[in-house]
């Protein structure tokens, strides 16, 4: 594969990670439920540190990193958590499907296994929409007995 080709592929995969991403950001806003926040509060977290590899193999290769924006996914309704958790399930899957198959052609090794790492974490990610559409709530591990998660979560991500 020449740089050239190198390149094209990682602007795409760069692409279509932060979409999901973006997507991810805008699903945290309306899951208000606790444990499936901080499940999405971790998927974005790892999603912006593959961002961050994904941004230096591109501009190292002189390339143009595309922005995406936030969708609106519209105002909470009583049925948006599990909406939400079937729409990722399903974008989280077609990345892996769309990418599997083109990451084996990537001649330079490391950037072949920063995507597979990639895509391997997205494949967990997906897993924990599923659970999350069973209605576990232990995502990211069981807390103690008798402690509460004090009714849900902040309305905004960052607090200073």
């Amino acid at each position: 594969m020449k740089p050239t080709e190198l390149l094209v592929v990682l602007e795409e995969f760069y692409r279509d990670k932060l979409a999901l991403r973006q997507r991810h950001v805008a699903a945290a806003r309306l899951v208000a439920h606790y444990e499936f926040n901080n499940a999405y509060q971790y998927v974005i977290a790892r999603e912006d540190v593959h961002l961050s590899w994904l941004r230096d193999a591109v501009t190292d290769l002189h390339g143009t990193l595309a922005e995406v924006a936030e969708p609106d996914l519209g105002a909470p309704r009583a049925a948006a958590a599990r909406a939400i958790f079937q729409e990722d399930v399903a974008a989280s899957r077609a990345f892996v499907e769309k990418w599997q198959g083109r990451v084996p052609a990537i001649t330079n090794a490391r950037h072949r296994r920063m995507c597979e790492v990639v895509l391997g974490e997205t494949r967990e990610q997906q897993r924990f929409f599923e659970q999350a559409l069973e209605g576990r709530d232990d995502l990211l591990g069981r807390r103690h007995a008798n402690i509460g998660t004090g009714g849900g979560v902040l309305p905004t991500r960052w607090v200073e």
